[in-house]
């Protein structure tokens, strides 16, 4: 069994190849069962959660995402999230790897905002805002370059430090990035704006998008939270990953449709839809498009099944 580590995964999910996998799992065949969520007690700390993510291609693979989050492991020095993804033969059920869902669950959910942005940021974008100096702030910036002409990017976050620190790292990877601590105003520039935050309170505001701005909302999982104020939906031309999810878990969705001032058929398409031609994405140079993600199942199996098919094919080479 084939076991990949951090830096294997890496290693094996070139951004092109993910994006392009990506893509064609949303037009293929997927089985995606709703995610199991489990509240697990553990005495004398706040509750962990256990949750569990199954997908597979009948007759070829077979995944499930393994997730555990330890709010307090903080006091033990230790990260509060743990994953590992399991990928199986979808003919005989042998396990086939295991794959560091960290990494996975990083490299995925970038790649997946860089394929909508195929679809629906302007053609010559190259001014990216990355909102958020999180583990996926650099994989946002290298997966939209991967699609996207981007020769700026911008880097806000509450903690300038962080941010500085974070375009220190992104300079080292050959990306022109600076840190800024003017949100609205930089904002006000950007061609696509990406964020991936925990905010509870809107972060970028709806009058600061130009004409032709991309706004890409990845953080903000809970419908609690959000990172877009109702004058961004009210704007944009509304998209989202998955039509479930999007409708089960995402704030910047579910909050302006329980205040009235969206609705439902204001969400246009979801991947599905745009990957299988059934809505053009953007349709001219000055509309504002906003794609709203919330992670989806058959986004690590497409992933978990790359990394292990570009592993094995040497040696898959080798015996044939």
């Amino acid at each position: 069994m084939l076991v990949l580590h951090e830096t294997e995964t890496a290693q094996a999910l070139k951004w092109a190849d993910l994006i392009d996998a990506i893509e064609r799992m949303f037009r293929g065949e997927c089985v995606m069962p709703v995610r199991h969520h489990h509240d697990v007690a553990v005495p004398g700390e706040a509750n962990a959660t256990l949750l569990l993510m199954p997908a597979w291609v009948p007759g070829d693979y077979i995944g499930v995402k393994l997730v555990s989050v330890f709010p307090d492991n903080h006091t033990r020095g230790l990260p509060a999230i743990y994953g590992s993804y399991i990928l199986s033969s979808g003919k005989t059920g042998k396990m086939l790897a295991v794959v560091d869902g960290g990494e996975l669950t990083a490299r995925r959910t970038a790649a997946t905002s860089a394929l909508a942005a195929r679809y629906l940021a302007r053609a010559d974008a190259s001014h990216l805002l990355v909102v958020g100096t999180g583990r996926l702030s650099l994989n946002l910036m290298q997966a939209h370059a991967s699609v996207r002409p981007i020769t700026r990017v911008s880097i806000w976050g509450r903690n300038l430090a962080n941010a500085e620190k974070t375009a220190e790292e992104a300079r080292a990877l050959g990306v022109d990035a600076v840190a800024c601590t003017d949100l609205e105003g930089t904002a006000r520039t950007a061609d696509i704006i990406s964020c991936a935050t925990l905010s509870s309170e809107p972060l970028v505001h709806g009058a600061w998008l130009k004409p032709g701005a991309h706004l890409d909302l990845i953080g903000a999982f809970k419908p609690t939270m959000r990172e877009s104020d109702d004058e961004a939906v009210r704007r944009a031309t509304i998209f989202v990953d998955t039509r479930a999810g999007a409708m089960s878990e995402a704030g910047d969705i579910l909050q302006p449709l329980k205040a009235g001032v969206i609705s439902e058929t204001d969400i246009k398409a979801d991947l599905f839809d745009l990957v299988a031609g059934r809505h053009e994405g953007r349709s001219d140079e000055a509309e504002i498009t906003l794609f709203k993600s919330v992670g989806a199942a058959l986004e690590d199996l497409a992933g978990a099944i790359l990394a292990y098919e570009t592993v094995m094919e040497p040696f898959t080479r080798q015996e044939s």
